[in-house]
């Protein structure tokens, strides 16, 4: 594990593995970095580099006074040193609120490529309504932390229900670790709640927009929003792929990121082995 330091001052934890064009994989709410691991063992002709969000698992001396406002910002902040950090023009890859990361990201740092699976990005109708990020403070100030989450899975993962929460929970890797981030989600969802998607995204590298037939209708919205939004885009729906796609279809994912990469050939500064 190395560690890198933000402009501000904020260390940031990232494992770095292979030898070849650079992959910065962000992961997404309540994932850890571990996410990633099922879709970087079939992209192993890369250098991926995998950090932790900031607050996610690493030291964040003012955490308790990280507003909204600033969520997104510090974590653009952090990627764009990453990108400073290595040598080539990295390909950014992203998944959920960490495909929204790598968005705004690539509107300032250098990039080769952008790879967004569902960005965290509601659509304005769904905006105007969304309500997450209050539900889950007064659950927090009633003291209700576990309550807190389950909203948070129960609207974000399984907008249309599920059976038995507790059940798939009891199943679900992050469970109940993932409690213990119930604040640092409330921020994230207020930051998601906030975002306006802009009708055209400043962004000049080359983005894949990913989605699955089974994740939930806004997020799939909002993946087709970004794509039409991104001047350089390509949209891929997987079928039968819900918004867990990259832990649920990793070889797909893979493949689908390294054609793509191949097809613009600009977004791979050296020859794949």
């Amino acid at each position: 594990m190395q560690t890198i330091q933000s402009e501000s001052g904020i260390d940031v934890p990232y494992e770095r593995r292979g030898d070849g064009p650079p992959l910065i994989l962000l992961h997404g709410g309540m994932a850890p970095a571990e996410y990633w691991t099922p879709v970087v063992s079939h992209l192993d002709d890369f250098t991926t580099i995998v950090p932790r969000r900031p607050g996610f698992g690493t030291c964040l001396a003012d955490r308790d006074e990280i507003g909204a406002a600033d969520v997104l910002d510090r974590e653009v902040e952090y990627v764009r040193a990453l990108v400073d950090a290595v040598d080539d023009e990295p390909i950014l890859v992203g998944h959920s609120y960490g495909a929204l990361t790598a968005i705004e990201a690539a509107t300032d740092a250098v990039a080769s490529a952008v790879v967004a699976y569902e960005p965290a990005i509601l659509p304005d109708d769904y905006r105007r309504d969304a309500d997450l990020a209050d539900r889950m403070q007064s659950l927090l100030e009633a003291g209700k932390r576990r309550e807190a989450v389950k909203r948070y899975v129960e609207q974000v993962l399984h907008p249309d229900g599920v059976d038995d929460l507790d059940a798939w929970l009891a199943a679900w890797p992050p469970w109940p670790t993932c409690v213990d981030l119930a604040e640092e989600v409330v921020r994230m969802n207020r930051a998601v709640e906030q975002y306006r998607l802009p009708d055209r995204l400043d962004v000049s590298a080359p983005v894949l927009v990913l989605s699955g037939t089974d994740g939930p209708d806004f997020l799939r919205e909002s993946a087709r929003a970004v794509h039409e939004a991104a001047p350089h885009s390509r949209f891929v729906e997987f079928d039968g792929v819900s918004h867990a796609g990259p832990a649920e279809a990793p070889e797909r994912i893979a493949a689908t990121i390294r054609s793509f990469l191949h097809a613009n050939s600009r977004a791979v500064p050296t020859p794949l082995r």
